[in-house]
């Protein structure tokens, strides 16, 4: 084809330009473009012409402001070094926030809950670089779940003039501030959203929620405390634990293995024995058992009895201060035990006592604790060699460590290297306590019932075992009347405790119990 012929059969508001452009055999003519000589290519006018196209391509949501005089203005003053900066310094931001933008939204994606990047824009007044369809509440600053500021009330004590005069007690105004003075609750009381319902809480409803989330902050507060400072079912609280490292680290013990039993009133841990002290130079058994009284106070509200009437700790008996109880109770427990180790009485050995933790021997070995009584199977031998070794311990106990067991079974008695040890005597008191011969009767007859059972024809019955063990020889057809006359005893023996004092508890030299006159 001839150039020359298509140039000619061109129209002429085509302008000049290669004439294969102008019609195209194999499809629909394309739009010809608009040839420039050397100097329009060079002319700064022009570049910035087609920079500003580029941009409205790319981004036409900046068009109203990339038209705006300080890019396409003629009138603007080049020579000023600060005009030239601020130009420079509002391109650099639409294009930053253009990055931003597109950062935002490759960072969303499809997600409901979108994260902006409000806080990080270049934003100035002539921009407005996003429509009112895009904006959305979590795009701006203002959060309307925030507490506004409560408008202040000036010293004259009201707003406005005439008709339109608020006061400080202005119903609604005092609402909408108790809304808002909810948000300074604690945190685990739920308000809600009050201040998007436009809630008004009055002064009655305010102050009583106010007292109520400050009654349950001190609730909670309350528990954590307890739940820190007592000892759970087979744990220790922080204080515990502080007096075991303590023990550890003074060598007085080489390390804790774990819990072996768990009570009502302690829990008891197994312990390999350190180096001894320099406190009496006490040898320290190779296995220990750290006994400790629990702090939660829940099994001592009954356990007053014990204590409150014994002449060793009346004096310091004091029902207003509970965490004492349990201290006196663990030194009630080490007193008694020296007393039973004093008379040869089979029974743990006292290392050291620290507050509510007792240190003793461990009756066992290789960790593996020393069966209870009801839990071993003896033979018939076995069974009455146990039987007469009981006996001896509670006449022994009763006259030369003036002791009654007062919570004596079959579960406070382990069966080691052929004999009988006992344990657990915190509850342990005086033949002269006011309830004394009471808890002696109640050991024997869980004596005398357990042996029976087991066989052994020589058991006495709980009389015949009380009289045989005190000496007083209660003479009485039935269980009634023997009782009868073991409160008529604990009645006389009171009257005299309280006429002649506290040394009358104390047993002679010769071993021979109290006597009890009628």
């Amino acid at each position: 084809m001839d150039p020359v012929g298509v140039a000619a059969a061109a129209p002429p508001e085509a302008g000049p330009g290669p004439a294969w452009q102008s019609k195209c055999p194999w499809g629909a003519p394309k739009p010809t473009s608009i040839s420039c000589s050397l100097a329009d290519v060079m002319s700064e006018q022009l570049a910035k012409e087609l920079q500003l196209e580029e941009e409205n391509a790319a981004f036409p949501e900046v068009v109203a402001v990339a038209e705006g005089p300080f890019i396409t203005g003629e009138n603007i003053d080049t020579s000023s070094d600060l005009m030239l900066a601020q130009m420079l310094q509002m391109e650099f931001d639409r294009e930053y926030d253009a990055q931003l933008r597109r950062e935002e939204k490759k960072f969303n994606g499809d997600s409901k809950v979108s994260i902006s990047f409000e806080n990080y824009r270049k934003v100035h007044p002539f921009d407005s670089d996003s429509s009112e369809d895009e904006v959305d509440w979590q795009d701006t600053r203002h959060d309307p779940y925030r507490a506004d500021k409560p408008t202040t009330t000036p010293k004259k004590g009201f707003i406005g003039k005439g008709k339109d005069i608020t006061t400080k007690h202005d119903e609604v105004v005092c609402g909408r501030k108790n809304t808002a003075r909810m948000e300074n609750f604690a945190p685990e009381f739920q308000v809600g959203d009050g201040i998007g319902m436009d809630l008004k809480l009055s002064n009655q409803v305010f102050n009583a929620l106010k007292q109520h989330a400050y009654s349950e902050e001190r609730r909670s507060a309350r528990l954590h405390e307890k739940k820190e400072h007592s000892t759970a079912e087979k744990a220790v609280d922080p204080k515990t634990r502080l007096l075991l490292y303590k023990m550890v680290n003074a060598g007085m013990l080489e390390t804790i293995t774990g819990c072996i039993s768990t009570g009502k009133e302690s829990v008891v841990f197994h312990a390999y024995g350190g180096k001894s002290t320099n406190e009496d130079d006490k040898v320290i058994p190779p296995e220990c058992a750290i006994k400790v009284f629990k702090t939660t106070l829940n099994e001592f509200k009954n356990r007053d009895k014990y204590i409150k009437d014994d002449y060793r700790f009346k004096d310091r008996f004091s029902k207003l201060n509970p965490r004492k109880i349990i201290r006196m109770w663990a030194e009630k427990e080490m007193h008694n035990l020296t007393r039973m180790q004093n008379a040869g009485i089979p029974c743990p050995q006292v290392v050291i006592l620290k507050k509510h933790v007792l240190v003793m021997s461990f009756i066992g070995q290789d960790q593996v604790p020393a069966p209870k009584l009801k839990d071993v199977k003896l033979s018939s031998e076995d069974m009455k060699k146990a039987y007469y070794q009981i006996l001896n311990m509670m006449q022994r106990l009763y006259k030369e460590c003036s002791l009654v067991h007062a919570d004596l079974s079959e579960y406070n008695m382990l069966w080691h290297d052929g004999k009988v040890w006992l344990i657990d005597v915190s509850q342990s008191v005086e033949p002269t306590h006011p309830h004394g011969l009471e808890f002696l009767f109640r050991d024997c007859r869980n004596v005398s019932q357990f042996f029976q059972k087991g066989g052994v024809t020589e058991a006495l019955n709980e009389r015949e075992l009380f009289n045989a063990v005190s000496d007083l020889n209660i003479a009485a057809d039935n269980e009634v009347d023997f009782q009868a006359e073991i409160e008529a005893l604990e009645k006389v023996n009171e009257d005299h405790v309280q006429k002649h004092g506290k040394k009358v508890s104390a047993f002679p030299s010769d071993g021979d119990p109290p006597i009890y006159d009628e």
